[in-house]
């Protein structure tokens, strides 16, 4: 194998490992996002993990995160809106990267 050829896996291979490390990030946000909602549900415990759960698979519907907007603002009503919610996301992500990252590192 060329030198060519060790970086070229090189480099595939880290595409893999940063593309995984988003994904992992983006589901474990999503999860925080899910808890918070069934919170100002009045939800708690395993109902809240449930339904972080549901929130984390609503995400694979579509790229982005208007998936997951949609469903929780319809699950919330009137207790928040998509703006709330897109911005609970963005406040979310970097905890979520720091806590996958802690965990792999």
């Amino acid at each position: 194998m060329s030198t060519f050829d060790d970086r070229e896996t090189a480099f595939e291979n880290k595409y893999a490992h940063n593309e995984e490390m988003i994904f992992k990030a983006e589901a474990r946000c999503n999860k925080m996002v899910g808890l918070w909602a069934a919170a100002l549900m009045g939800k708690s415990g395993e109902a809240a993990a449930d339904y972080a759960k549901t929130v984390v698979i609503a995400d694979l519907e579509e790229p982005g995160i208007e998936d997951v907007v949609r469903k929780v603002a319809a699950d919330l009503g009137d207790l928040s809106s998509p703006e709330v919610i897109r911005a609970k996301l963005a406040e979310l992500m970097p905890e979520a990267k720091s806590q996958i990252m802690n965990e792999t590192g």
